[in-house]
This record gives structure tokens, C-alpha cells and sequence, in this order.
């Protein structure tokens, strides 16, 4: 969260140039795919493909098809592996 709230704080009405323009659209996806794979590959490094899990990334899989927005996928995918380790 601080570096999130660092980036207006420190340049307040300063335009990004072109180059740092185009790193910033492309870190959110990023990231994401990192949390992504570090939820799928477990402690001992092997790939743990639960009921719930593999929901949500199926449904996050289709949200990206359907060119949702990044926060949409997020919100859609977490709750639909949240609602599945409900039932299960």
C-alpha cells in the first residue's frame, strides 16, 4: 500500500515519460501473475490444483477472455474460489 500511495505523493501533477508510462500499464498484470503462481505452487514446489483453486483461475481465465477489467478479474475470480471452499 505505501507504494502505491508513494507514486502521487512523490510526483504530484508530473506526467510519467513515455517509457515509464508504458512500465506501469504492463506491473499490474504482472504482479497479478506472480500471486497467481505463487498460490498454485505450493511450499514443498509442487503444484497444488485444488477444487477452489482451480475455479477461480478457470473463471479469471475466462473474465481475461472476455476482456473484463483487471480489478473485475480479481473480484470474480477470488469470489467464485471463495464461494467453492464454501461448499466444499
Amino acid at each position: 500500500m505505501l507504494f502505491k500511495a508513494a507514486g502521487p505523493v512523490f510526483l504530484g501533477r508530473r506526467a510519467l515519460p513515455p517509457r515509464a508510462l508504458g512500465l506501469v500499464e504492463v506491473l499490474a498484470p504482472a504482479m497479478l501473475a506472480a500471486l497467481v503462481v505463487t498460490q498454485l505452487v505450493g511450499g514443498d514446489r509442487e503444484l497444488v490444483l485444488d477444487g477452489p483453486r482451480l475455479l477461480g483461475v478457470a473463471v479469471a481465465g475466462v473474465a481475461l477472455w472476455l476482456r473484463a477489467p483487471l480489478l473485475a478479474v480479481i473480484v470474480v475470480a477470488g469470489a467464485a474460489a471463495g464461494l467453492a471452499r464454501l461448499v466444499v
